[in-house]
């Protein structure tokens, strides 16, 4: 007879707990602890990468990536505001739009130089193109992140709200990086 409540199915618990003992195993930087992850969590990193990538191996490159930057990056994560799989995701996130973010500019840099062998005169080089020579040395001396963002917001035109869907940034760390990202180019600019 039972009196209406749930009850845990067996063995929920303990997975449960094993979940959250790896969690702080990995925070502590125990080096098994990566191994486990990489067993537990590798194959979902995978599979989201994969997804949006569509290539495989840009999403083994991914996944490798994220892992390295997770066991560098272990000491801010926190098990008590979420699990290791969750800020995983989180990575890999981040690590897929930079790697979008990458395509589109050798997209653009193919089509610009297709473009320009096309022409039986070599053209002269334009104000526009020592501008953008200028502007992308100045965003790859900015931080990764800051980067990344300010290539979503005005390279693929996405709003602020679409660049914390995608990166998994906060708003307002979003609004930051970009406020910051486009001062220190108006630095650069100025030198």
């Amino acid at each position: 007879m039972t009196d209406g409540r749930l009850r845990p199915v067996p063995g929920e618990q303990r997975i449960g707990d094993a979940a959250l003992a790896l969690d702080h195993r990995f925070c502590a930087g125990e080096a098994a602890a990566l191994r486990d992850a990489y067993d537990r969590h590798g194959g979902v990193v995978y599979a989201i990468a994969l997804r949006c990538l569509g290539k495989h191996h840009d999403a083994e490159d991914v996944t490798q990536q994220v892992f390295v930057r997770a066991w560098r990056g272990r000491t801010t994560f926190d098990p008590s505001r979420g699990s290791l799989g969750a800020w995983l995701v989180g990575i890999t996130r981040r690590q897929v739009a930079e790697r979008l973010a990458h395509r589109v500019r050798e997209h653009r840099t193919a089509d610009l130089v297709g473009r320009a062998g096309d022409s039986a005169d070599p053209p002269e080089v334009s104000d526009q193109v020592v501008d953008a020579v200028v502007v992308a040395d100045e965003l790859d001396r900015l931080a990764p992140q800051v980067r990344a963002v300010l290539r979503l917001a005005f390279f693929d035109d996405l709003t602020h709200q679409q660049i914390a869907a995608v990166t998994g940034l906060p708003l307002g760390t979003v609004k930051s990086h970009l406020r910051r990202g486009l001062e220190r180019l108006r630095q650069g600019w100025a030198r």
